[in-house]
């Protein structure tokens, strides 16, 4: 899928309508959908428990947080793009405190056009977090299969008094032999035996 096909969820955290319309009136339905409306930390927190968004905007500062931290934490445990928008007199401060975690940010005032931009980057942050996300699932399941394996020879070991080179010898063989994945022998193994 190219990136012009991809569709983006956003969560706006904004305390202002005015802001949130604004926003929400840049954003195309066939590019960014669906689009969630929150007017505190709180309720954002409460709907990211449940749900997870592509884009998180934060308009700080909020009625119940400055939003710094919530950025911060949202950035670092969630896989969404983030972007502060904070007044200008503190922007420089902010940005210096919340870039090192992945956190955009933009002065407040700002134009329709930085907002596009802004959104432009968002999308390359995604695609980047997106193929950290597929490596990660790719290491895991490796982990898993490595772990399955070597319980499996653990198991060959023990009950036929195999070696662990010929344990190992045997799972591979097999799935050789066979033409199935080694993590398939070792499923079939750990089965018959325990």
């Amino acid at each position: 899928m190219s990136l012009k096909e991809r569709v983006y969820s956003i969560l706006i955290v904004s305390a202002t309508d005015s802001f949130t319309s604004a926003f929400a009136d840049l954003l195309p339905e066939t590019r960014y959908c669906p689009i969630h409306n929150v007017t505190s930390v709180s309720a954002a927190k409460r709907v990211l428990a449940e749900k997870t968004f592509d884009f998180v905007i934060i308009n700080a500062p909020l009625p119940d947080d400055a939003g710094t931290r919530f950025a911060i934490d949202t950035c670092c445990g969630k896989q969404s793009a983030v972007l502060l928008l904070v007044k200008s007199d503190i922007h420089a401060s902010i940005h210096d405190r919340v870039s090192e975690y992945g956190v955009f940010t933009l002065p407040k005032p700002t134009s329709k056009p930085t907002m596009v931009h802004a959104l432009s980057w968002m999308e390359s942050a995604r695609e980047r977090l997106r193929l950290f996300e597929k490596k990660s699932l790719s290491i895991n399941e490796k982990m898993a299969e490595i772990r399955l394996v070597n319980k499996a020879k653990w198991i060959l070991i023990s009950e036929l008094s195999m070696s662990e080179p010929e344990a190992h010898r045997y799972i591979e063989k097999q799935a050789m032999d066979r033409c199935a994945a080694k993590r398939s022998i070792a499923e079939e193994i750990i089965k018959l035996y325990s």
